[in-house]
């Protein structure tokens, strides 16, 4: 049996890997899309490295897009296997992959003026919005906690990692030639205090661990100073600045978890009664989505709903979805919060948000999450940086710009070794595969794992195959 490492690996995003058994099954753990790099990205993302045709399993470990995001063009190529998912993960994905399919659009005929003017070839989009609804076809949903039989010699639990609505850890037993091996897939973890979501579980002994690492080299702040602080921006910008917040958020966990929160603070009458706006048509039908199944959110949420049958408005939130409305936003004058997709800012409303607002030193633009690197999220918090491109543009920046790590859906080191060494018995594992983080954060966290007593330990580079 092998396993060989095709994505997310001495990197965040594109989360591949590929496992084939003794008797020839093909079973691909994530199926992510590579984010972050604008068209750069393009030619990642059709340069697979197998056949899709060939693949007869796709195991998602949750719906983020850098981990599903690649299943319709995996359709548009030959494949026809099983997509097997928690349930809360697939009616995400029906909702995220036609978002991506209709992004997608958008930026190719964007990029196909500026090749026009160039004389350089077009591009097509990976694909389109016909094949993203077609795939969802293939999904398979199972719970939490029920050993799946997906194939011959391949059972399947799905354990919550506590990262996002419907995520899991991912726990395989594979007969290889007569020997059980145990694997588990963390995909991302989430937080031991989330504002929204249940504390990761702990799951089975495994023999081989795939771990990610997107916070590998550091620590978060107090779940409590993020309110305070967040309270505190909104009075800053809001109130003595008559400015915009802004905050670039992804669509699907941030935006709720933030407009919790919001919600919390309004109805114990902290919240300035100021407009709050979530602007992204995929943040209106994710919400419906995690009001659907709030019954699976933690305590906190279900005890807020005695008393608020719904923690995701209040009577000074507003969503929208229609594009003039959102436009309409950058004409007005008046203090507002504005929530809008993308979290890394490089496609959606957001940007235009951002381009227009950049300039204006009432304003606040508010980082709540991972940007990789080279992602216009990224750039815009160098503090060396006075102009920033956005659309071909040159925007000075004057707003401030500032970050809160607290709604972070990702655990970092400690919370994560903890996790970790609550579940299994590390002396046991075999070997350790330190995935989705980039080089400097793996590293760290390989050493931090190294203190806590874990041994045999690798960080794959894209296209390594490992022997099991």
């Amino acid at each position: 049996m092998t396993i060989q490492f095709l994505g997310a690996a001495q990197e965040v995003t594109g989360s591949k890997h590929l496992i084939t058994t003794q008797t020839g099954k093909r079973i691909l753990l994530d199926c992510g899309m590579y984010q972050g790099k604008g068209m750069e990205t393009d030619a990642a993302n059709r340069d697979l490295g197998f056949d899709p045709a060939g693949i007869d399993y796709i195991i998602l470990s949750h719906a983020h897009i850098d981990h599903s995001g690649l299943i319709p063009y995996l359709y548009r190529q030959g494949f026809r296997g099983e997509v097997i998912s928690t349930p809360a993960t697939r009616d995400l994905c029906a909702l995220m992959l036609l978002d991506t399919a209709y992004i997608q659009e958008q930026d190719v005929k964007w990029y196909n003026k500026k090749m026009d003017r160039l004389h350089q070839p077009k591009i097509t989009p990976l694909y389109d919005a016909n094949q993203a609804q077609r795939c969802m076809r293939l999904f398979v949903t199972v719970d939490y906690n029920h050993p799946f039989r997906v194939c011959e010699g391949v059972m399947l639990t799905f354990i919550n990692s506590g990262h996002m609505l419907g995520s899991a850890i991912v726990n395989m037993t594979i007969d290889d030639n007569g020997e059980k091996k145990r694997i588990a897939f963390t995909g991302d973890i989430g937080r031991p205090h989330s504002h929204i979501l249940c504390s990761p579980e702990p799951f089975p002994q495994c023999d081989y661990l795939i771990c990610e690492s997107t916070y590998g080299d550091r620590l978060h702040d107090d779940q409590m100073v993020t309110e305070d602080e967040l309270l505190g921006i909104v009075d800053d910008t809001c109130v003595h600045r008559q400015g915009k917040l802004i905050i670039p958020s992804f669509s699907v966990g941030r935006t709720q978890e933030i407009v919790y929160v919001l919600n919390r603070l309004y109805n114990d009458g902290s919240l300035p009664r100021i407009p709050v706006y979530v602007d992204s048509p995929l943040s209106v039908n994710a919400t419906h989505v995690f009001r659907m199944y709030a019954d699976t959110l933690n305590e906190e949420v279900r005890d807020t709903m005695r008393f608020d049958p719904d923690p995701f408005g209040f009577n000074t939130l507003h969503y929208i979805t229609k594009l003039a409305d959102s436009k309409a936003l950058n004409h007005s004058e008046d203090p507002a919060i504005i929530i809008s997709a993308s979290g890394m800012m490089e496609a959606g409303r957001i940007k235009h948000h951002v381009a227009n607002h950049i300039s204006d030193p009432r304003c606040t633009i508010l980082i709540v999450g991972y940007c990789t690197p080279t992602s216009l999220g990224a750039r815009i918090q160098d503090p060396s940086k006075k102009w920033i491109s956005i659309f071909g543009y040159d925007h000075k920046i004057k707003a401030q710009i500032t970050r809160i790590e607290g709604f972070s859906g990702h655990g970092d080191y400690k919370e994560m070794i903890d996790y970790l060494t609550s579940s299994v018995d590390v002396t046991k594992l075999k070997h350790t595969f330190i995935v989705h983080g980039e080089m400097h954060a793996a590293e760290a966290y390989k050493d931090h794992l190294y203190e806590n007593g874990f041994r045999d330990m690798s960080i794959p580079a894209k296209g390594d195959t490992v022997t099991l």
